[in-house]
């Protein structure tokens, strides 16, 4: 007797497919005896013949029988089956449709704990904990549950980390300043700690420190120089590894006239010297122009402002690219276009950004941030998918007032970081899943399409979140330096928040979600991810593997075989329309990357996190026409990153095949960017 019907958990009657028992035992073998997977088929055909004692078996007892089966035949791989099994198990029963390794994530860093390390809550009720600690009434809580449980918006993973603990911290990302005093220094790097054990990160701009070599008249011994006291903060917060929750991340910068910008700018071409940190040179137009006409500049002591030696900026411009294309490091903030488009600028000028760049703040400045998941703003069609622009508007809304609830929730780490976020009240609402969402919607990334829906998208974002921004701040007040900025120079009347929008780079956040990370294109389509003990799982985009099985191409072998690279384009059983679709980071040229960015940055209050990921055989002159069509695209900051250029990376072509760390879901391939 053959058998052609299942029953599901739901009691539904549903077609029996034969593949779908051999998929998962095949992902059984691959993650623990991957030598004997050829075992697989045989192991298949003596579940399906056991099943035939069934009329109709259920899924419950189909997957008993997988279980009965591998243990008498490989129990190491029925251990691994069995595992995933329970996994699943779990993940209905908190009431939610999490992947696999989202809730490996949530288990390890997110879920509350007691003082025996025993974990106190599910995903569910950690949702509930976040949308009741930032509600302000019994309305606005089930609306935050909602849509957090729904997976339509995450805040930042501070906020759900702390919200609704003793700890209270709820922030992303700060700046703090370093002024050029031993004291001033050793007080930014205790307040780093302060800040990195809540599970924030930190931008400084070390730009007022004097010069290696000049003069300490206190001592009358010689200044040791910016990147001498990066080296402090560094150790410091190897130390606190950010509460154990997520490493610690900090931006330096330094400005592009700074006497000691050689030493920086080549610091990074040491392996493990300043591992916690990224580096940007902080670019002037001055600058930009003396590089297009060849022309000299002057490097300035930031201690007396005088002029101290003249320079060709094409050599300091030539001496970036190497060394970003040797190790990623430095990017470039473009720190006139920056200021040029900050709200705030009659309080001062902005000198430096968040780590991943995406948030230019002012001195003890933090911001906290939030992102819309695409892929839950599209709705079917007779043909495919379209955006569903109402279901936006209404998550935007949802997205701002809980952003700006955050700040008033929010218990701060130092009293000048409360006074001046609460001054400005800067907010980020963003989005990830741009890449999966345009394979829905039929468009390839690397195109003109692309280009405008991105467009499109952020356009609406920034227009519907200031209209929320300004009805908050007629309700409830503006921020409190309104009074002289962009806003009230444009004739608004109020406007809750100095700033709505910008572009993250949604890490953690985004496998929570299971999604695409950020506006990043996929890293890839099918590939091995590390999670506990160093066990390898078979991981394959779910819109790929959706394709796959409705168009009638998708087996466990081409899986595999896709997973040795990652990328689908020459793979001969996969048909031509898919691989248009399916590009990943390192099939598209770098011009799409940065034509991406430009397109939200033109819609985006703050700026935009985006990683340039370039193959190991990428030349310097790639990463130069990249940085120069990002300054003339008008991006505010670029980052590149060349495949292998540094020792540590979180993806990396093992001889399984594409592997990439837990965490790991797209953008800077280097640890100290996974926020």
């Amino acid at each position: 007797m053959s058998i052609t019907k299942i029953k599901k958990r739901t009691g539904q009657i549903a077609k029996f497919d034969k593949k779908r028992i051999e998929s998962a035992i095949k992902k059984a073998f691959f993650e623990a005896d991957r030598k004997n997977i050829k075992q697989a088929n045989k192991i298949t055909q003596k579940v399906i013949k056991e099943i035939k004692k069934y009329k109709v078996p259920s899924v419950e007892q189909i997957q008993d029988i997988i279980e009965y089966i591998l243990k008498k035949e490989n129990k190491k791989v029925w251990k691994a089956y069995h595992s995933f099994r329970l996994e699943k198990s779990k993940a209905r029963k908190i009431g939610l449709k999490l992947p696999y390794n989202s809730l490996i994530i949530l288990r390890e860093r997110y879920l509350l704990r007691n003082e025996k390390g025993k974990i106190i809550e599910t995903p569910l009720e950690m949702f509930k904990r976040v949308a009741k600690a930032i509600a302000k009434n019994k309305k606005e809580e089930k609306e935050f549950f909602d849509v957090l449980r729904n997976l339509e918006f995450i805040p930042n993973s501070p906020t759900l980390f702390n919200a609704g603990t003793n700890i209270g911290s709820l922030s992303a990302c700060y700046v703090l300043p370093v002024p050029d005093s031993l004291k001033g220094i050793f007080e930014a790097v205790k307040n780093t700690a302060i800040i990195e054990q809540t599970g924030g990160g930190v931008g400084f701009d070390f730009s007022k420190l004097r010069p290696k070599g000049d003069i300490v008249h206190s001592t009358m011994r010689q200044a040791s120089g910016p990147v001498s006291f990066m080296k402090v903060f560094d150790a410091a917060t190897d130390v606190i590894k950010a509460a154990g929750r997520r490493r610690g991340a900090m931006m330096g910068i330094l400005k592009v006239d700074h006497p000691d910008i050689e030493e920086f700018i080549t610091i990074k071409s040491k392996q493990d010297v300043l591992s916690n940190f990224n580096i940007s040179v902080a670019v002037t137009e001055k600058f930009m122009r003396a590089v297009l006409n060849n022309k000299y500049y002057w490097l300035i002591n930031p201690r007396t402002n005088k002029k101290v030696k003249k320079i060709k900026a094409r050599y300091i411009w030539n001496l970036i690219i190497e060394n970003a294309w040797k190790t990623g490091d430095p990017g470039l903030l473009f720190i006139d276009e920056i200021n040029k488009n900050n709200p705030t600028k009659h309080i001062g000028l902005i000198e430096a950004t968040n780590p991943c760049g995406e948030l230019a703040l002012h001195p003890y400045e933090s911001c906290n941030l939030g992102s819309i998941n695409l892929v839950k703003m599209l709705k079917r069609k007779s043909n495919g998918y379209e955006i569903d622009w109402n279901k936006l508007k209404k998550t935007i809304d949802i997205g701002v007032r809980f952003l700006d609830n955050v700040i008033d929730k929010s218990r701060f780490p130092l009293p000048e970081i409360e006074k001046m976020t609460k001054a400005n009240r800067r907010i980020g609402l963003g989005v990830m899943g741009f890449a999966d969402a345009l394979i829905l919607l039929g468009i390839p990334y690397n195109s003109d399409k692309a280009i405008k829906t991105g467009e499109k998208i952020m356009k609406f974002i920034q227009k519907e979140s200031h209209k929320v921004s300004a009805k908050l701040g007629l309700k409830l007040g503006s921020f409190p330096n309104f009074k002289g900025s962009l806003w009230d120079k444009k004739g608004y009347k109020a406007m809750r928040n100095a700033t709505t929008t910008v572009i993250a780079p949604t890490g953690s956040t985004s496998i929570i979600a299971g999604v695409s990370s950020g506006i990043e294109p996929l890293f890839a389509v099918s590939f091995i991810r590390n999670v506990l003990d160093n066990k390898k799982l078979l991981e394959i985009n779910p819109v790929f593997e959706k394709i796959a099985k409705e168009k009638g191409f998708y087996s466990t072998e081409i899986m595999i075989k896709i997973a040795k690279t990652g990328s689908i384009q020459n793979i001969k059983e996969i048909p031509n329309n898919i691989k248009r679709l399916f590009v990943t980071a390192l099939d598209v040229d770098p011009k799409w990357h940065v034509k991406i960015q430009a397109a939200f940055q033109k819609y985006t209050d703050s700026s935009v996190s985006k990683t340039v990921n370039l193959k190991q055989t990428a030349s310097k002159k790639d990463i130069e026409k990249t940085y120069m069509l990002a300054y003339k695209l008008k991006c505010k900051g670029i980052t590149v990153y060349r495949y292998g250029s540094k020792k540590t990376q979180v993806l990396y072509h093992y001889k399984p095949g594409l592997v990439v760390e837990s965490e790991y879901s797209g953008g800077c391939l280097t640890k100290v960017c996974h926020l």
